[in-house]
């Protein structure tokens, strides 16, 4: 199962778990049908409310790239909305369908007690999952993300421009562990990580995310 599709790490998540000779079917969670989607007859696109998610078919493992900004969302609320109820709506609703892996991409910083919005309302998302009843739950946290936002239809993030022009010579003078990340790489190491779970929480920070394994 996977919801967020429309995004970039989302974007890469679907391609990858629909090569993956670990999965015979991918249900993808989406507000809208998708436009030139992959043909493959393993994706099954489940077009639905996040505010009202239905019962979800059985599946074992779910990964949730659900994400937006307050700039796009409008407000703190709507943003909230978006990247705190329905991330956690999806892992319940996956639990209940009988996922015992989850899989979620949080964010550098992330904490439930930080002054900066943005990082408290992730943190909080990582405290509610891990209580779900999953027998592993891993926690992707990548700093600024490198990757195509034009192609998927959406707004440039600022940061995320600054981002690709340190692409190149000048990226190798930042440390790992705030340098920026393509969405590919993030991608690849969730489902890695998610693959390779023991039981219990497994937070990967940024640093483990640019030499990603390929699955």
């Amino acid at each position: 199962m996977l919801a967020g599709a429309g995004g970039l790490v989302g974007r890469e998540l679907q391609q990858l778990l629909v090569a993956s000779s670990h999965y015979s079917a991918v249900y993808s969670l989406l507000r809208r049908a998708s436009v030139g989607a992959t043909t493959s007859a393993k994706l099954r696109e489940l077009v639905v409310s996040f505010d009202d998610l239905p019962v979800l078919p059985a599946c074992e493992d779910v990964f949730v790239a659900l994400g937006t900004t307050i700039k796009v969302a409008g407000s703190e609320a709507a943003f909230r909305r978006v990247d705190h109820d329905y991330v956690v709506a999806v892992a319940r609703a996956a639990r209940a369908a009988g996922a015992t892996r989850l899989g979620i991409v949080s964010a550098l910083g992330a904490d439930p007690n930080s002054r900066v919005f943005y990082n408290r309302v992730k943190g909080e998302v990582q405290d509610t999952v891990v209580n779900l009843g999953y027998e592993s739950v891993v926690i992707a946290q990548p700093s600024l993300l490198i990757g195509d936002r034009e192609a998927l239809g959406q707004p440039t993030r600022a940061g995320e421009v600054w981002a690709r022009r340190l692409l190149g010579p000048v990226a190798a003078l930042i440390p790992a562990g705030i340098r920026p990340v393509s969405a590919r790489d993030v991608a690849q190491t969730l489902l890695s990580a998610t693959l390779a779970a023991a039981p219990g929480t497994t937070i990967v920070p940024s640093r483990d995310m640019h030499v990603a394994a390929h699955v």
